[in-house]
């Protein structure tokens, strides 16, 4: 997944301070304070223990249809109304590959929409392991697929109980990391074979039709002391939306995991929502400096596992979203 991250000068730019007595306006009125925010970590991390439970979610095995059937029946619990889009996609190997995206929709009858994203799958090879002999296995995905979807049923969980102003579709997208590989050479170029879901779901009907005002993905959201940095694709295509979101996690005492700086460009997801749906969407997703490819440091590795999941970056990102729809 993240098949690429282009890394970008961090410019910093200081802007000068207003006169002391001069005051701030707001042009938004907050609905929902910061306090008033419901939002269970340990519920968030369960929900990403359960995934990986299966065993890895890759398409066509016994563990992603088990998977598929917790998370169809979770979201029904929380009172969503849940459509199974079953489609085929196209993989490097130009192997076709089923598709099995989850659409939950919260508050149907509200025309005022909003999506929240992630992918429920997950990468059948460890191609960025130390150890070569576990290239052509697959991952568990704790962070890098189950963290984004456990923090969005927790959300769905909350929504339930405390009802927001605005109707939410939950999108959860599949077979988005089945992407080539680096160590496998295939016999001619596949062009865009990551993102499968979201591009079945992109040229779908359902896609086509959503009017939804705007989308956030979310993608390896639950490191310890992970940041988020503003990806670049966002930045350009969906700035509005991108200000609105880290200026909330400011406002209720999260600014130290959304940066105010550019991490790079990144397809995913994101990108495919924007290009075949025009609905401007957002990627939060930890940019890491520290790493060769600028994602998490377990990224694709069979470290990426439940025990690496941390409970206060599964809340900084939860309430933070939380607090975005409460005020729409």
């Amino acid at each position: 997944m993240k098949k690429s991250i282009l890394a970008l000068p961090i410019a910093l730019t200081l802007i000068a301070c207003t006169q002391a007595n001069q005051t701030i306006q707001v042009q938004q009125s907050i609905k929902v304070t910061e306090s008033d925010i419901k939002f269970s970590a340990d519920s968030a991390l369960q929900y990403v223990i359960d995934q990986t439970a299966f065993g890895p979610r890759v398409p066509s095995s016994t563990s992603h249809a088990q998977c598929l059937s917790y998370l169809e029946e979770k979201l029904k619990s929380f009172g969503a109304e849940v459509t199974i889009q079953e489609g085929e996609g196209t993989s490097f190997e130009s192997k076709t590959l089923p598709v099995r995206n989850i659409i939950a929709q919260i508050n149907k009858p509200k025309a005022n929409r909003v999506i929240l994203c992630s992918h429920w799958d997950s990468r059948p090879f460890a191609d960025q392991d130390a150890d070569s002999q576990y290239h052509n296995t697959p991952i568990d995905g704790a962070n890098d697929g189950a963290s984004g979807v456990g923090i969005l049923l927790e959300i769905a969980r909350q929504l339930q109980q405390h009802k927001a102003d605005i109707g939410v579709d939950i999108i959860l997208f599949d077979t988005e990391d089945y992407g080539t590989p680096q160590h496998i050479k295939p016999e001619k170029y596949v062009p865009d074979s990551w993102c499968l879901g979201s591009q079945y779901w992109g040229k779908s009907t359902l896609g086509k039709n959503n009017q939804a005002r705007y989308a956030i993905l979310l993608d390896m959201v639950g490191a310890a002391g992970a940041q988020f940095y503003q990806e670049h694709y966002s930045k350009s295509t969906a700035p509005n939306v991108v200000n609105k979101v880290w200026r909330a996690a400011k406002e209720i005492g999260y600014g130290s995991y959304f940066v105010d700086d550019e991490g790079g460009y990144i397809t995913d997801d994101h990108y495919y929502v924007n290009k075949l749906t025009q609905i401007p969407c957002i990627d939060i997703i930890q940019y890491d400096p520290q790493t060769q490819s600028g994602f998490y440091q377990h990224w694709h590795t069979h470290n990426d596992v439940a025990d690496n999941i941390d409970r206060a970056t599964l809340e900084a990102v939860g309430r933070t979203l939380l607090y975005v729809i409460y005020n729409e």
